[in-house]
């Protein structure tokens, strides 16, 4: 089964998928429908967010890629009706989204990153390769 997610810099050295925190869990969307994806996408664009391609991608290997990576993936499936706050996620990005508008940078830097010495420090380099997704 096709899904389609959304994805930074498709097929570039510093391709990224988006992502979203919920619940303490790194979780990428898996649109079945391509005009959801299409205008959750253009929801992030109107926050200033980097404007994502679609990409239509069989959904066992997006799960195994989130399997490896330690995320969850969550299908966002045709005609879905949140029932919760978090699950309004996944049809709208949050209002407040990280600042991404170094991604790049940050990908190249987190090559040798520094040995954090407190738990603030761990989740502040958590979210940085978190936003890179």
């Amino acid at each position: 089964m096709l899904v389609h997610v959304l994805l930074y810099d498709a097929g570039q050295d510093s391709e990224g998928i988006h992502s979203l925190e919920l619940s303490g869990s790194t979780v990428v969307l898996m649109f079945e429908n391509p005009d959801d994806a299409e205008r959750y996408a253009g929801l992030l664009e109107a926050q200033d967010f980097p404007v994502p391609s679609i990409e239509a991608l069989d959904r066992e290997e997006i799960e195994i890629f989130c399997r490896q990576a330690g995320y969850e993936a969550r299908l966002v499936e045709s005609g879905f009706v949140p029932k919760t706050d978090e699950e309004r996620l996944l049809l709208a990005p949050p209002s407040a989204n990280r600042d991404v508008t170094n991604w790049h940078e940050e990908s190249e830097s987190s090559a040798t990153p520094d040995v954090p010495d407190s738990n603030e420090q761990l989740d502040a380099i958590r979210r940085q390769l978190e936003g890179l997704l």
